[in-house]
């Protein structure tokens, strides 16, 4: 299992890594982003996707 973070402070809900990694990320009713701090290492290439379309680089893959 693989985990990842999300920096709030930075995160402006555009959306764009939910497109990317739909598995792992996901817009709730209010536009606002949830996810899954870990993931199947299967899900991996779609997670590094999601983390260079995030347009202010909020999302960091821990080891």
């Amino acid at each position: 299992m693989k985990t990842i973070d999300v920096d709030r402070s930075l995160c402006d809900n555009h959306g764009q890594c939910a497109i990317a990694a739909p598995d792992v990320f996901r817009m709730n009713a209010d536009g606002e982003l949830e996810y899954e701090a870990t993931f199947d290492d299967g899900l991996l290439d779609e997670v590094e996707e999601a983390i260079d379309v995030c347009p202010v680089q909020a999302i960091f893959l821990k080891d």
